[in-house]
C-alpha cells in the first residue's frame, strides 16, 4: 500500500474539532527498551517528532539512572532539544522527587510531570510507598516547581486495572485526581497501564471525575493497547470532550513496573482515526510514519503501529 495512503474523512457529531496529541515515544517509549538507545538517536528521534508536527514531546526523565538505565543521559540529552523549546516545542519531562525537579530546573525544564498511582499495589511496587506517602512526596514537588513558572501534570496509573489488585473502584481514582489538582497539577493524565479498560468504564470514570468537580478539560487519557481496546477507549474519552491524548510513535513502550503492561496506543493509528473523524491534530501522517520506521531501525525490530506496519516498507 502506497505510504501516502489516507482513509476517507467522515466527521461524526460531538466530537473536538481538534486534539493535542501528547507525544510520549521519546520517554516512555525508550523506557521500557532491553537496550539504551544512544543520545545522539533519542535527540534526532525527538526532532524528527516535532518535525512531523508533534507540538508536544516527553523528552526524557530525571530519576536515578539506576532505577531506569534507559534515561541515565538526561543531563546530556535536555540541552541538544534547545532548539525545539525555542521554536515553543513542550518539551515535558518526568520528575519523581524534589531531586530530579532540581536537577531539570537547571536544565531550563519548564514543564515537568510527576507520576503517582490510583492503586497501594503499584505504589509500592513503583515508588516503595503507599499511595498517600507518595502523594506527600509530590506536594512540595509540585508546589517548588509552580514557583518556578513550570506547567505540571500529574500522571495518575492504575487508574483502571492493576495486575495485583484486579479492577480499581473509580471512587478511588477520583480520590487521589483531585489530592494532585489539590497541590496544583495544571493537569492530569488518566492511565490504563495495563490496557484491561472498555469505553463504558472509560465514560464512567470521567463522568465521576466531572461530578467530583474535576473538569474535562483538565483531562488527558493514556491508553495501552494490551487487548486492543486502545483506540475504541479513545474515542470514547473524545466523545465525553477529552481533547488531550498520549501516545506513542511507533506504539514503543510499557512500563518497567508492571511487567503485564505491553505498548501503549501508536500515535500513528491515533492519528489515521483522528484524520478519519475530520479532527486536526496537525501532525503529518506520512513524516510520522517515516520516524517510527527509522527508529524500529534502530531498535532492531518492526514497529508494532497497524498503521505504521499496513502503509508498508518505506
Amino acid at each position: 500500500m502506497s505510504g501516502s495512503a489516507l482513509p476517507m474523512t467522515v466527521p461524526a457529531a460531538g466530537l473536538p474539532a481538534r486534539v493535542r496529541v501528547h507525544e510520549v515515544g521519546a520517554r516512555d517509549g525508550l523506557q521500557n527498551e532491553g537496550t539504551t538507545v544512544p543520545t545522539a538517536v533519542k535527540a534526532e528521534f525527538a526532532h524528527r517528532l516535532a518535525a512531523a508536527g508533534l507540538d508536544t514531546v516527553e523528552a526524557t526523565s530525571f530519576v536515578r539512572p539506576e532505577w531506569v538505565p534507559q534515561l541515565a543521559d538526561a543531563e546530556e540529552l535536555y540541552p541538544l532539544l534547545a532548539d525545539l523549546a525555542r521554536a515553543g516545542v513542550r518539551l515535558p519531562v518526568l520528575v519523581p522527587n524534589a531531586r530530579g525537579l532540581e536537577r531539570a530546573l537547571a536544565l531550563g525544564a519548564d514543564r515537568v510531570a510527576v507520576f503517582a498511582s490510583a492503586t497501594e499495589s503499584f505504589a509500592k511496587a513503583n515508588l516503595n510507598r503507599t499511595v498517600d506517602e507518595s502523594l506527600a512526596v509530590f506536594a512540595p514537588v509540585v508546589e517548588r516547581a509552580k514557583e518556578a513558572g513550570c506547567h505540571v501534570r500529574g500522571y495518575l496509573s492504575m487508574c483502571f486495572g492493576d495486575p495485583w489488585e484486579g479492577a480499581v473502584p473509580v471512587e478511588r481514582v477520583v480520590r487521589v485526581a483531585r489530592a494532585l489538582l489539590g497541590m496544583g497539577c495544571d493537569e492530569l493524565s488518566l492511565g490504563d497501564t495495563i490496557g484491561v479498560a472498555t469505553p463504558g468504564h472509560v465514560t464512567e470514570l470521567l463522568s465521576a471525575l466531572n461530578t467530583a468537580g474535576v473538569r474535562t478539560d483538565r483531562i488527558g487519557v493514556h491508553f495501552h493497547d494490551t487487548y486492543g481496546q486502545a483506540l475504541s477507549n479513545t474515542l470514547a474519552a473524545l466523545q465525553h470532550g477529552v481533547t488531550t491524548v498520549d501516545a506513542s510513535a511507533g506504539g514503543l513502550g510499557g512500563c518497567p513496573f508492571a511487567k503485564s503492561a505491553t505498548g501503549n496506543l501508536a500515535t500513528e493509528d491515533l492519528v489515521w482515526m483522528l484524520r478519519g473523524l475530520g479532527i486536526e491534530t496537525g501532525v503529518d501522517l506520512d513524516a510520522l510514519v517515516t520516524t517510527s520506521r527509522w527508529m524500529a531501525g534502530h531498535l532492531g525490530r518492526p514497529s508494532p503501529s497497524r498503521t505504521v506496519r499496513a502503509l508498508g516498507p518505506a
